[in-house]
């Protein structure tokens, strides 16, 4: 299985998720051309692709979704709450009739050879949903957009081999930054984003000796930067209640506008 940030960040994300026989992305917050871009990189076309998967309506998880999905007609799966979202978001234009797939959080479905399983999140969005894939060989998912987690977040985010986790912002740099206090107090709310301290107490709860890639998402491009990010997670793992050190993680930040290193699992 292979997993690929190609853009990640409060400006737009979008992640490759595939294997051999299927290709797959995780929501589609950035242009047509440079979704296109990222999947070049990855020898991939737009039209191999197999499914479109949005975990929410926010702009920066949908905007090249209309004109990527009028040239392309590849199926878009989403939650109802979602798809309702979508359907209001008036920039996207018109959207193809019959792409719009609902899905039901917890319940399974297959896309060619992989297992996706929509999961629930905590944000300020109508249905918000994380995902995991599997193909029967290996697991990967994607967790951002969340103001908090709880046990049933652990509980999906176990026994993976890979995972993109929000590492949204450092606490004191959003106290002080220009941020004005309405968004401070969404930012920091349990329907916000997770910091880099809970990103970093969540990630060492699902550790495990064969989760063999960690990559950090959806940095705030005011109230984090990369070294930050990662320096404070690791921090986290080595005084955390686990038998790991931070540096014995294999982690690296997503770039907010360019595609990372392609894990390969």
């Amino acid at each position: 299985m292979r997993l690929c940030s190609i853009a990640s960040g409060s400006s737009g994300n979008c992640i490759y998720v595939g294997d051999d026989t299927t290709h797959l992305l995780v929501d589609t917050g950035i242009s047509k051309k440079r979704i296109e871009e990222g999947l070049d990189s990855l020898g991939i076309k737009g039209s191999e692709l197999n499914g479109i998967l949005i975990t929410h309506e926010h702009v920066d998880h949908i905007q090249g979704l209309g004109v990527f999905s009028r040239k392309y007609e590849i199926p878009i799966y989403a939650t109802q709450g979602t798809i309702e979202g979508i359907n209001c978001c008036k920039s996207l234009g018109k959207m193809p009739e019959g792409l719009l797939r609902e899905v039901e959080i917890d319940k399974s479905f297959t896309l060619g050879d992989i297992k996706v399983r929509p999961f629930e999140i905590s944000h300020d969005a109508r249905q918000p949903s994380g995902y995991r894939f599997e193909n029967g060989q290996k697991s990967v998912a994607i967790a951002t957009d969340l103001g908090k987690y709880d046990e049933y977040t652990i509980e999906q985010l176990q026994n993976l081999n890979a995972v993109v986790l929000e590492a949204n912002h450092d606490v004191h740099m959003l106290e002080v930054g220009p941020y004005p206090y309405p968004l401070k107090k969404r930012v920091l709310g349990d329907k916000g984003h997770l910091s880099n301290e809970l990103s970093g107490r969540l990630l060492s709860d699902i550790l495990h000796d064969d989760l063999q890639y960690v990559i950090l998402g959806h940095l705030s491009k005011e109230n984090n930067y990369e070294e930050l990010a990662y320096e404070t997670v690791k921090l986290e793992i080595s005084i955390g209640d686990n038998p790991y050190r931070g540096d014995e993680i294999p982690m690296m930040v997503a770039k907010r506008d360019s595609v990372s290193e392609v894990i390969t699992l």
